[in-house]
Order: C-alpha cells, then sequence, then structure tokens
C-alpha cells in the first residue's frame, strides 16, 4: 500500500479564504487529515519514516506539525510481523529456540533466555540445570547487552550528526560478537542456549580471547564517554528532552534505561533473580533526569555494570569445570556439537557412535530430535531483564511435543508507547532524540 499527502494553501485575489488540498490513501489518513483542517489552518500532517534512519527500520511516526511544534503524535509499527510466535506452535520447544532468537535481533541470546527459562519452569527442572552453562548464559547475555547499548548509543549519534560516534559503537561491539562467533558460531540469532542448558560448552581459547578484547573494549567505551557524556552539543540535544518521569512510565508500563532514569532501580536480575544472577556483584544504575540524556548515562553505567559481570564469570569458567546441560537424556539434545572448518556440527565422535557402534544412541537421537521430549501440562511466565527492559515469556504446554501457545513480552513495544508522552508540544527535532532515547528495534515489536 502506498500513500501520498500534500498540503497546499491558496489565497484569491482580495479574497481572505485559504483553500485545502489534502489527498490521502489507505491506513488512517483520511481522518487524520480532517481532524488537521479542522483543528487549524496553520497545521500540516507529515509522514516520518520509515525511511528517516532514526525510524529504526519500519517504524513510521504521524506527526501534526504547527510550524516546528509536535501538536499530535502517533507511532504505527509497520509491517515488519513474522509470525514467530505462530510458527513455534508448528515446532518442538528445542526448536523453537531458533525462532524467538530473531526477534529482537540486536538481543538475540535475551529472547533465547526468556523462552528457555520458561520452558525450564514448566519441566521442573530450573534446579537441575548445571552451574556452568548458568555461568556461560550470564557471560554471553552480559556481552549481548554491551552490545546492544552500544548499537543504541550509536545509532543515536549517527542521527544526531555525529557519525564518529557510531564508528566507535560498532568498533567495540565488535568486540563481543567475535566472543560469540567463537562460543556459538555465530554473530547473531544463535540458537545457543537450550532448554536445560547450552548447546556446547565454550571451546579452548575463549577466556584467553576474553582476556585479550576487554581491556580493549573498556578502553574504547571511556573514549566514547570522553566524545559524547560532557559534550555541550550533545548535551544542548538531550538534556530535558523527550521527558517522562516515573509516574508516566508505572502508567505506560515502561522498563529498563527508561524507567531507571527516573531513579527507580527497578532490575529484575535483582527483583527476581535467574541463572544465579543473585551470586553476582553489581549494582543497578538510576538517575533521575527522566530525560534522553539520563537513558544515555544509565546505559554507559550499564556497560560497565556488564563487564563487571563478566570478569566474574570468567573467573568462575576457568576455576568450575563441569557438564552445560541437564543430565536427564530424556531432555538433554542428544548431539556432541563441536566448531569445524564449515561451521558448528555434530561432532565426528558423535556421529560415529550413532551411525557405527550404537544402535540405541541412534534411535535416541532420531526420536529427540524429530519428535521431542515432552512438557507437563501447565503455563507459565518466565521473565528476564533485557538491555531495554522486561521481556516476558508466556507458555502454555498441553502435554505434547510441541507448545500450545508461545507469546512474548517484547518491552521495545511497550516503551513505543511513550512517543507521544514524549514528543507532543516539542520540537520536530527532539522527535529524533526521543525515539532514539527508546531504543526501539523492530524485529523485536512486531513479531
Amino acid at each position: 500500500m502506498s500513500t501520498s499527502t500534500h498540503y497546499q494553501a491558496t489565497r484569491g485575489a482580495g479574497d481572505a479564504e485559504e483553500g485545502y488540498v489534502l489527498d490521502s490513501v489507505g491506513g488512517d489518513w483520511d481522518d487524520i487529515a480532517r481532524e488537521a483542517v479542522e483543528h487549524s489552518d496553520e497545521r500540516i500532517v507529515v509522514n516520518m519514516g520509515p525511511q528517516h534512519p532514526s525510524t529504526h527500520g519500519v517504524l513510521r511516526l504521524i506527526l501534526e506539525l504547527d510550524a516546528e511544534t509536535v501538536h499530535d503524535a502517533r507511532v504505527g509499527i509497520g509491517y515488519l510481523h513474522t509470525g514467530i510466535e505462530k510458527n513455534m506452535e508448528f515446532r518442538t520447544w528445542t526448536q523453537g529456540v531458533t525462532f524467538c532468537t530473531r526477534m529482537d535481533y540486536l538481543t538475540p541470546l535475551f529472547n533465547e533466555a526468556a523462552y528457555v527459562r520458561g520452558v525450564e519452569q514448566l519441566l521442573g527442572i530450573t534446579d537441575q540445570i548445571p552451574d556452568r552453562a548458568n555461568v556461560i548464559r550470564v557471560m554471553m547475555m552480559e556481552l549481548n547487552r554491551i552490545g546492544s547499548h552500544l548499537v543504541c548509543t550509536g545509532t543515536g549519534g549517527m542521527e544526531l550528526g555525529a557519525t564518529t560516534v557510531m564508528e566507535f559503537g560498532f568498533r567495540e561491539r565488535e568486540r563481543t560478537l567475535r566472543v560469540f562467533e567463537l562460543v556459538t558460531g555465530l554473530r547473531m540469532n544463535h540458537a545457543y542456549f537450550r532448554p536445560g542448558g547450552v548447546a556446547q560448552d565454550i571451546p579452548p581459547g575463549t577466556i584467553d580471547l576474553l582476556k585479550e578484547e576487554l581491556p580493549l573494549l573498556k578502553r574504547g567505551i571511556r573514549e566514547l564517554e570522553a566524545l559524547i557524556l560532557e559534550n555541550p552539543v550533545l548535551k544542548g540535544r538531550m538534556v530535558d528532552v523527550g521527558y517522562l518521569d516515573l509516574t508516566g512510565c508505572m502508567a505506560l508500563g515502561v522498563t529498563g534505561p527508561m524507567l531507571k532514569a527516573t531513579g527507580l532501580p527497578h532490575d529484575l536480575r535483582k527483583v527476581d533473580p535467574y541463572f544465579g544472577y543473585e551470586t553476582y556483584d553489581f549494582e543497578v544504575p538510576v538517575r533521575d533526569t527522566c530525560d534522553a540524556y539520563g537513558r544515555l548515562a544509565v546505559r554507559f553505567a550499564e556497560m560497565w555494570e556488564s563487564i563487571k559481570i563478566v570478569e566474574q564469570c570468567m573467573e568462575r569458567l576457568e576455576r568450575n569445570p563441569g557438564p552445560v546441560m541437564v543430565e536427564d537424556k530424556k531432555i538433554a539434545w542428544p548431539a556432541q556439537l563441536a566448531i569445524g572448518g564449515d561451521g558448528m556440527g555434530n561432532s565426528l565422535d558423535h556421529i560415529r557412535e550413532i551411525m557405527g557402534e550404537s544402535m540405541e544412541s541412534l534411535i535416541h537421537h532420531f526420536k529427540l530430535v524429530t519428535e521431542g521430549f515432552r512438557v507437563p501440562p501447565g503455563q507459565v511466565y518466565s521473565v528476564v531483564e533485557s538491555p531495554k527492559g522486561e521481556l516476558g515469556c508466556h507458555l502454555v504446554s498441553t502435554g505434547g511435543t510441541r507448545p500450545h501457545r508461545a507469546h512474548f513480552r517484547d518491552p521495545g513495544f511497550n516503551n513505543l508507547q511513550t512517543v507521544a508522552a514524549m514528543c507532543e508540544g516539542a520540537q520536530v527535532a527532539d522527535v529524533i532524540v526521543a525515539v532514539a532515547s527508546v531504543d526501539p528495534v523492530l524485529g523485536g515489536v512486531d513479531r
């Protein structure tokens, strides 16, 4: 569907009347245009996005303007819908990880974590997950948190015209992606977390790579902080812009850095610990500015706390070897994965066993991979603290090998409700800053 709108005012000779030409097609443009004409002779309706870089893909902002002032802002989340939740009803519980990891594609490991935690709660095996598997999960998620915040910072800087911020942000994010590629074989969409543990243990050299990259990552984050946090131009664009106080956040269900920037230290890693987060030493950073600048400062502070957690994980992984998958062979993924020259696949030893040594192993592998394990009837809502806020997963099981229903609460969807509250009454240029401070990723919003 294509939509085109233009506004034209004409004045006849000796005539004070103005004529309006409003052509609109599809969607809710008819109502919007009619309201605009009725409300003011000076207001126009513009469509910002999805081509605008600040609209992050398919986000569409419908703005009613009086000169440079935004009188009305409406959000259209576009047509990115990929049917992930419905598709998961036709796949096994393990295969569901491959789908949900692709929702918010900048935080794939958090998508997996919320889903896997829910499956494990339905199975009743939360206490049986090996400690090493949980440590690996925490380490990977905190690296992913750093990478997500760096993309938010970099793209936000680019939208304000600071291309160097974008370059620095993506340069530092690359360090986290190197670790992901070594451990999972992929830079994103990993499907690495599995019900019962993780797909495979970290390969040799992972800790050495982290010891090499973390000091460089710290230096890069310091450079970004020095470049922008006290930059008068950036502060002029962000301080007191996109204002939303605690009352507004509570009313709209806003979580993550947007909520922490109002002074409330709400973090699920502290409030409802999972994967052993209660055993780590870290703080929940907050600010009390309620604006875009405060959200930026919170994200920088969270990156430093994530580095602290990663360093603790490295120490534990070096000190405590062990299994990374639950012992119950009726649940544990049978494949013994290894990273070879062609990427990650079954290890040669495992192939040799199931193809030439043990008929029972072959049958077990075939049944568990093709049919999957059964999950007792019930439903659960599991949550994790993603870089954008509370990421929830509601799962319903009827006792079969597939989810009866899978539905996700993506924080970006809820947080985007704030656009009208933050932008109405502000300037057009402030809309760019406000949307960037939300950090929306439409893959999660319209999944």
